[in-house]
């Protein structure tokens, strides 16, 4: 049995090969991967209830499938009453067969599932990362609505091995990432 995720394979079996004709690369080992997906999640209200952090993580862990962490402050901001070492947010960090499962469903069950959805944008940081924020975390599935008083948003950071923005790009779009036309 294949422990590889359907994404994964797909991504093997057919996506590799195409881009490396696409892009025109000499060697497979060239064609741009995904290297990690980082959730994250801040929020202002932790810095006055303690709790909140847990609600955080506990979200993050039913989104991401693993366990999330806590997020503390690196300095101190007076203005924002934030001290340093504070639990200030939460974030997991997905790899392999993880990565590949939450790609696959934030793309076919998550972004379509947002209402007048058009599409992500389609601009990356020059590195050939992508970072998609997502308004409201109870379009995840596994989010029961009744269970988290408190909704909040989501940074998701897709990094990638391409070393321009146009070869990520391609590696997006043939993953079936619904970019703006």
């Amino acid at each position: 049995m294949d422990k590889r995720s359907r994404l994964e394979k797909i991504y093997t079996e057919k996506i590799r090969p195409a881009l490396k004709d696409e892009l025109k690369l000499s060697n497979i080992m060239e064609v741009p991967k995904l290297e990690k997906i980082v959730l994250n999640v801040g929020s202002k209200e932790a810095v006055k209830d303690g709790k909140v952090v847990q609600v955080l993580v506990d979200a993050l862990t039913r989104i991401g499938g693993q366990k999330a962490v806590k997020t503390v402050a690196r300095k101190s901001i007076a203005a924002f009453k934030i001290r340093e070492g504070l639990p200030i947010g939460a974030k997991v960090t997905l790899r392999g067969k993880h990565m590949y499962d939450f790609l696959d469903k934030l793309i076919n069950v998550t972004l379509p599932s947002v209402r007048d959805f058009q599409g992500v944008p389609s601009k990356l940081d020059q590195r050939g990362n992508y970072n998609l924020g997502i308004k409201e975390w109870i379009v995840f599935p596994e989010i029961d609505y009744n269970t988290f008083d408190k909704i909040s948003g989501l940074n998701i950071t897709i990094h990638t091995s391409a070393r321009k923005d146009d070869m990520a790009r391609s590696l997006l779009k043939s993953m079936g990432m619904p970019f703006k036309n």
